[in-house]
């Protein structure tokens, strides 16, 4: 016969439990009571007080020092200078042919390369966060041949990230955020080429043990938070002739949005066709020498309508429409008449930052006199001039001022 659950009071009397008693009997089973919580109070010793703000001021200290250590670098050296510029290239290369950053990182550098992606992608840099034990699992498809790889690990040694790195494609750049200032010790690029490898060094003076007596994240977060913030936006200015209008167009939300709808005029840089994105043509193989169909089959390939027939030249999309209606698109592109190709010496030169409203000011003002009705006229190609003085992006100028403007 099985024995029957007793108390675990040594007093089986039929006596009362006493409310301080250790359990009691309920339903043949023990049931023990929860310890008595200690007594919290509301607030702090002056003391404790006085203790606590220390403590968060020297955070905030070693945090600092940290980014004074991280400018410092980025200031003096040489090395570390020539690998973010690199990093910029490579990101902006990727951009430009329809790639995406893919960042890369796990733990606390995952929470800032998922930071990273968002603040790329509000500047229309398609990128995207990778979490290296999902990589392995089928998420490795996502990384396309015109893409750069970013990856976070103040250690360089992270084993998430190591497993990950021999199913990496080895043409793709790889950016690397570490503590590391050499390529040739970091763990990370130990077996891919070269060509492939850029590291942005990211150190920070004193172990967080040392300063902090925890190992937690935090000077080396604030550092890689920094610099990514940095290299977006960098990226961003290199790639758009005025990245607070983009910014502002993939931002309508919240605060920021509410706020850029109320003061942001469009501005002339944001309404650009960037002259990198305009395809030169290329005759077909067929054709000989170049033709006017070449010119309408290039445009027709372009997403803008814009061909440039040679680097230093271009014809707008009205301009192929017209060709195409009013020619025989097999004539050579020699026998085209002047104001059809426009060379580069020829386009008005318009500031980025200017908004749309003042460029049309200027050009109806202007026009108001014979000398600018002969170089603001339809077909005028305006050229954006970016931030460093270069040509960035085209616009017609019957899309500034309308065709009705432009008639004499």
């Amino acid at each position: 016969m099985n024995a029957r659950p007793t108390s675990c009071c040594h007093d089986q009397s039929n006596q009362p439990f006493s409310p301080l008693s250790p359990c009691i009997k309920l339903q043949e089973s023990t049931v023990r009571l929860p310890p008595t919580p200690p007594d919290f109070h509301d607030g702090f010793s002056k003391e404790d007080d006085d203790q606590l703000i220390q403590l968060g001021l020297h955070v905030v200290l070693t945090e600092r020092d940290a980014l004074t250590n991280l400018y410092e670098l980025y200031l003096s050296d040489p090395v570390a200078r020539r690998s973010f510029t690199q990093a910029v290239s490579a990101i902006s290369k990727s951009s430009l042919r329809g790639g995406r950053v893919i960042v890369c990182g796990v733990g606390k550098s995952g929470k800032i390369g998922q930071k990273a992606v968002a603040t790329l992608n509000s500047f229309g840099i398609r990128s995207a966060f990778l979490h290296p034990a999902e990589a392995l699992h089928g998420d490795l498809g996502m990384i396309g041949s015109n893409d750069t790889i970013v990856i976070l690990t103040y250690s360089g040694r992270t084993p998430e990230i190591l497993s990950l790195l021999p199913f990496l494609p080895l043409d793709v750049p790889l950016v690397a955020v570490t503590s590391y200032s050499d390529v040739s010790s970091c763990p990370l690029f130990a077996h891919r080429p070269p060509s492939s490898c850029i590291l942005l060094p990211a150190p920070i003076p004193r172990s967080e043990v040392e300063v902090l007596g925890v190992p937690a994240p935090t000077s080396s977060t604030t550092t890689a938070l920094a610099l990514t913030d940095a290299l977006a936006l960098a990226v961003a200015r290199h790639l758009h002739p005025s990245p607070l209008t983009v910014f502002h167009r993939y931002h309508p939300g919240g605060a920021i949005g509410a706020k850029a709808a109320q003061t942001s005029p469009q501005l002339m840089g944001a309404t650009a066709i960037r002259v990198d994105d305009v395809p030169v043509m290329t005759p077909w193989p067929a054709h000989g020498a170049p033709t006017i169909l070449d010119a309408i089959l290039t445009a027709a390939r372009s997403t803008s309508g814009w061909v440039r027939p040679m680097p230093e030249s271009i014809i707008t999309p009205r301009q192929i429409q017209r060709i195409g209606r009013i020619l025989d698109v097999t004539n050579p592109m020699c026998s085209l008449t002047n104001g059809i190709i426009i060379e580069k010496g020829d386009w008005i030169s318009i500031p980025a930052a200017n908004s749309v409203q003042e460029a049309r000011d200027w050009i109806v003002q202007m026009r108001q006199t014979e000398r600018g009705k002969t170089f603001l006229k339809k077909g005028t190609v305006l050229g954006i001039v970016d931030a460093q003085q270069s040509v960035s992006g085209v616009v017609e100028i019957e899309d500034v001022v309308g065709d009705d403007e432009l008639e004499d």
